[in-house]
């Protein structure tokens, strides 16, 4: 900040010409923010966001404190408006910013000042904001706002269709780099690491949505497993493998999602079951055979020498020692 006699943020600002989306889903009560942008590692600088607060997305001449700042404001019970109206006022840069805010009320604000570059501009909905700099076309932020409004699903797939009708309106000017995705629960646990949805980042890559996207998906597989770990510790074993069985189908790719539903059916007797899923992953890579003969040791699997000799026999593979 210029004013010495203004806040003044511990943190110099940098450039983030970019499109993004803040939004609260009305149904789940989760905040979030989404962008891309032909900057590094732009996660690290736009989005923030805390469970029971509210979300912020800040760029263009970015002032990163817009972001802890207006949570702390909101967090003391500022509605988004109010937030951003005070740090504004003592931002003698303001022209250069744009910035949105959502709160857990699903107020929303945003600011686009007049010296951001052009295109820019923003679009302010019920309960969400999209907004843009830098822009190849006018276009971008009115697309964004259509797609999320008609997109259907969960608030990380209505974000993340908002980001792919900005590209496809023209997007960033300079092109393509990197993107992120931050959601948190509506109310705060008073522990952070639970009350985080959702954090993903594509910091350096050609087509950074794309990749977001395919993270978004990985990361609703990963939801799936830690699910069916949840309803097994809680005795609901036929609900627990349902879950292991929808995330290894939904990440097809990732060998150890199976594994793992494997391990779970052996342990519990069913080998039956077990052994086509072993053998696939196995066929697959057989440092997975490797792992499996080290779980007894670890309690992670029932010590039954006569089970494991039979999995080994069935699915063809020996056990190798590092």
């Amino acid at each position: 900040m210029n004013n010495r006699n203004c806040w003044q943020s511990p943190h110099p600002a940098r450039l983030a010409h970019t499109f993004s989306i803040v939004a609260r889903d009305p149904q789940s009560g989760e905040m979030g923010v989404a962008v891309q942008s032909h900057w590094f590692s732009v996660g690290s600088v736009v989005t923030w966001a805390e469970a029971g607060v509210g979300a912020v997305a800040t760029q263009a001449l970015v002032e990163v404190s817009y972001g802890p700042l207006g949570l702390t404001l909101m967090r003391a019970g500022k509605p988004a408006a109010e937030a951003l109206a005070a740090l504004l006022a003592a931002d003698e840069e303001r022209g250069l910013r744009q910035v949105a805010m959502v709160d857990a009320a699903g107020r929303v604000a945003v600011h686009t000042g007049a010296r951001c570059i052009a295109d820019a501009g923003h679009e302010a909905g019920e309960g969400f904001s999209v907004q843009a700099n830098m822009m190849a076309s006018p276009d971008v932020w009115p697309a964004m706002a259509r797609a999320y409004r008609e997109a259907e699903g969960d608030l990380a797939g209505r974000m993340c269709a908002a980001l792919e009708a900005g590209q496809a309106a023209g997007g960033d000017v300079r092109g393509k780099q990197s993107a992120a995705i931050l959601i948190v629960k509506p109310v705060s646990t008073g522990r952070p690491w639970a009350d985080t949805v959702m954090e993903l980042r594509v910091e350096d890559h050609p087509e950074p949505i794309r990749e977001l996207r395919r993270l978004v998906g990985l990361h609703r597989a990963y939801q799936h497993m830690n699910r069916g770990d949840e309803l097994l510790g809680a005795g609901e074993v036929e609900e627990a493998l349902h879950e292991y069985r929808a995330a290894a189908g939904m990440a097809p790719e990732i060998e150890e999602l199976p594994f793992w539903h494997a391990v779970t059916l052996a342990d519990l007797g069913r080998v039956d079951e077990a052994l086509p899923i072993f053998r696939d992953v196995f066929a697959r890579n057989r440092d997975w055979a490797t792992l499996l003969t080290r779980l007894p040791q670890a309690g992670l699997l029932r010590d039954d020498p006569e089970m494991m000799g039979r999995i080994k026999r069935e699915t063809g593979c020996v056990k190798r020692e590092t």
